[in-house]
This record gives structure tokens, sequence and C-alpha cells, in this order.
């Protein structure tokens, strides 16, 4: 395959397929799930407790939260049980404050809203917790989910024709982890995550040949709303690790050979360098403030501290093999998106670098977590923030397959053919997962998997489908009575 493959024409780019994927997404909001569980508990008392309460008392989150999250924090009085009070005797929350950033424009809105509501007579609660609070955080995620989505169409289509594009997005659209963590947990921090990733890799893409110090600025602070949101993160800035390390090899080349004791370029670069790590830092207060008034110390993640981590025993296999959650073996379309992300590695080193960079970064830290599995999770959820990298793997990995045919459309109508395969294993495996048919932590029995989504999930999917449209209060509290059931009867954790 030539170079020139993947550089399209801006001539030959339209509005359609863009037009198409929001046309998707409107049909696809009736799958938005108000509901706040699990871990989104901590990421939306970060946007509720300072909208209603103008503090971080997460007392009335934890009171309202599901009880397999509030059962372990609260007391046979309904009182934060004192382990979870940390030494400044706020209760602990480890979650990030960056998706609630994300949500406090929407909830703005709302709650003006409500409290006119109100002010004309309506009953509803202006307490954050009421419907119309929980259903603009939903869409919300749904929002930034789709946005990600489009900025990494608009970047794969820089490299090969708009057909694979589309594909590429529809296919990590349906047929990964995103579509459970932008429509049914939106209250968890992922679908913001792949917006964030996918805002800075898209703008670091077209500012990359020539970034003024205004860009650099901006970029900055992109990356700051990237690490705000999802502290892993961080490894995604192995793309600018590359650009930088890059940049001052050809500088101390040209400084050298031009005016050897001269090094304008350097200092230069050294200038735009140190104003982005000082807008990064500045970018990072609302995490920094938060932590601090949480845990007295501004660099305390709450998290497991990094001296417990794998370090020297990385769990290379299991994050992708194992049936604990493991990446390739839950979604297993992502098998052609890394080996695509290798292709555009080896056919555009100026951007593939950075990016292969990234994935790998991303890959290691997660394997040395010590929760690599994400504990209840669909899939690997870690890897949701990587939804642009994998876009544009799947359509380098597309357009590269596609040579191998004898016309495009042979290959178009096999794409879309293992576009609609993968996507119905995801949709599958998706309810099984949701509706507790498999456990949502541990291992997973593929042979169980695979007699649910030929003899359960088609006599069942039905009628849950018609209950999660039209009643789902009930049906999401059958399934938090399931999960509690599991928990239950799952083994205790060594």
């Amino acid at each position: 395959m030539d170079k020139q493959d993947f550089s399209i024409s801006p001539a030959r780019r339209t509005r359609k397929s863009e037009r198409l994927l929001l046309l998707l997404f409107l049909f696809s909001l009736p799958f938005v799930n108000p509901w706040v569980r699990g871990d989104g508990v901590g990421y939306y008392a970060f946007a509720r407790a300072p909208l209603i309460q103008h503090n971080l008392d997460f007392t009335e989150d934890y009171r309202h939260a599901n009880e397999s999250f509030r059962g372990p924090r609260l007391d046979e009085n309904n009182q934060p049980k004192a382990f979870y009070r940390t030494r400044t005797g706020h209760l602990e929350n480890h979650f990030t404050v960056g998706p609630a950033i994300l949500w406090t424009p929407f909830l703005l809105v709302t709650h003006a809203g409500v409290l006119l509501a109100r002010a004309l007579g309506s009953p509803v609660a202006a307490d954050g917790f009421s419907a119309p609070y929980r259903i603009t955080m939903a869409l919300g995620t749904a929002i930034y989910g789709f946005l990600g989505l489009l900025l990494a169409f608009r970047l794969a289509r820089q490299y090969v024709e708009e057909r694979w594009a589309l594909l590429s997005t529809l296919a990590i659209w349906w047929a990964s982890s995103l579509p459970v963590y932008m429509y049914f947990n939106p209250s968890w921090s992922h679908a913001h995550s792949s917006f964030a990733v996918a805002l800075f890799l898209w703008y670091w893409f077209e500012t990359r040949t020539s970034r003024t110090l205004a860009q650099w600025l901006i970029l900055a602070l992109m990356a700051g709303l990237m690490l705000n949101v999802y502290y892993p993160n961080a490894m995604v800035l192995a793309v600018l690790a590359i650009e930088i390390a890059r940049q001052y090899y050809l500088a101390f080349r040209t400084d050298l050979s031009v005016a050897p004791n001269s090094s304008p370029r350097i200092r230069e670069l050294l200038l735009r360098h140190s104003l982005f790590a000082a807008v990064l830092l500045v970018s990072l207060l609302p995490t920094l403030v938060t932590r601090f008034l949480i845990y007295r110390n501004p660099f305390e993640s709450g998290y497991i501290p990094l001296r417990h981590w794998n370090w020297f025993s990385p769990c290379f296999l299991q994050v992708l093999f194992s049936s604990n959650h493991g990446l390739v073996s839950w979604t297993p379309i992502l098998v052609f998106a890394i080996v695509g992300l290798s292709f555009f590695w080896r056919r555009e080193p100026g951007v593939g670098a950075p990016f292969l960079a990234a994935f790998v970064a991303f890959y290691l830290f997660v394997a040395c977590y010590p929760d690599w599995a994400g504990i209840s999770s669909y899939g690997n959820r870690f890897f949701v923030s990587l939804t642009p990298l994998f876009i544009l793997g799947l359509a380098v990995f597309f357009a590269r397959a596609a040579q191998l045919f004898r016309s495009q459309r042979i290959a178009l109508v096999t794409a879309v053919a293992l576009l609609t395969g993968f996507t119905l294993w995801n949709g599958g495996l998706i309810f099984q997962w949701g509706s507790h048919l498999i456990p949502t932590r541990g291992p997973v029995s593929f042979s169980e998997i695979g007699h649910n989504q030929f003899f359960v999930v088609p006599r069942q999917l039905s009628a849950d489908f018609q209950r999660y449209l039209f009643n789902r209060n009930a049906l999401m509290q059958e399934i938090e009575e399931r999960d509690l059931q599991q928990l239950q009867d799952s083994p205790p954790q060594p």
C-alpha cells in the first residue's frame, strides 16, 4: 500500500457522514439512562453538592446512592461511618472532578429551570437528585461521548477514505465498551474521558506543524481537562513527549551546525514548553484544590498508593485476554484497531509514532495497576479513554485490508458484515452484563457467555428492552437487587 493511500484530498470530504452520525446519535438518545450509581455517585457528587449546597459535603449523595455503594459507607442510623471520614472531616471521595466540570454548564441551566418551575408552583425538588437533574447529567454525558466520536471521525478522515472513517466510528461506537458508559452508566467518567482525549489529540494534530504560543497554551488547557477528567490520561501525554524530544533533537542539530555559540531555537522551545507546563498546572487547580480540601494534600489521589502497584509483575497478558474483563477477550474488534495503529505507525511515523506511544504507555499503566480489571467493569473500561486512537486504527485497518479485495465494493460489504457481527455480539454481551446474566465483577465463563448469546439473550432481550424503554425504574431496581445478590454470593476477595 502506497503512502498516498493515507492522504485524502479535502475536496473529497463531505458533511454527509457527519449528518448521518448526528442522526444516529439522536435516534440513540432513548438509550440514555439517568442513573447515578456506583462510582458515578462520587463523580456526580462533585457537581451536585457545590451546586445545591455550595460545599463539598457528600452526605446526602451517599444517602441517595444505590445500596451496594451506600451499604458499606453508612451505619444503621444512615450516618457516614467514621472510617470514610478523612483528616479534614470530609467524606472520602477519590473520584475525579473533571466530569463535574463538564456537567456543570448543563446543570446550571437545569437548576435555574427547576427554581423557576418551583416558583410557579411545581413540586419538583431542587435537590440535584430529582429527574430533571439526572436526565440533564445523562444527556450531557451522551453529548460529550458523541462529540468525542465526531472528533475522532474527523481525525481518521485525514488519512483514509470517508467510508472507512465512518465505518470505524460506528464500529467502535457500538462494538466496544463505550456505549455502556455513554448510555447505561452515564454518571461514570469514561465517556467524558473519551471526549477529553479526542479533543486533545484532535487539537494536537491540527496544530502540530506550526503551533503558535497561543496554541500551546490552549493545548495545555485541553491537557488539563483531560487529566482532571481521568488521571490515567496522563499517559496520552506521551504524544507530546515524542514530539518534544524530536523538536529538541532537530533544534540541537540545527543550532550546532549553523551557530555553535547560540541556540535561539532551543530557547524558544524552552519558553513554550515552560509556559505549557505552567498553564497545565494552573488548569489542574480544580483537582489540586479539591484533593487538598478533602485529604489535606493536593497530590493525594485517594487511590491505591503507587508503592503498592505491580511494577515488577505487570499483568500484560491478563489485561488483554483474561476472562476478568480483558480488553480483547471482551471487545475483540479492538484487535483490528490495535493492528491498524501499528500499520499507521509504519506508514505515517510523524503522527503514528506518538499515537502508538500513547497506546503503549496507557497499556503499561493499566498492566501495573493492581485493580487492572476495573472491578465492576464492562470489558476493560479504562481503555474507553483511547476511543479516538481505536477509531483511527480501525479505519486504517479497513483501508489497508480493502487493498486485498478485487473491488472496493466487495471490501465495503465485507467490512459492513464484520461490523454487524461484532456489534450484535457486543450488544448481546452488554445485555448479559447489564442484566447480570453473568457476573459484573471477576472472571466469567466464556462457554456460558456463548450459550447465553444464542439461547438466552434472544428469548429475554425483547421483553427487557421494552421495560428499559417504558418501565425503566422497576427494571433498574431489579438489576440492583441482582447485583446485591451476586455480591453476597461471591467469595471474599483476598
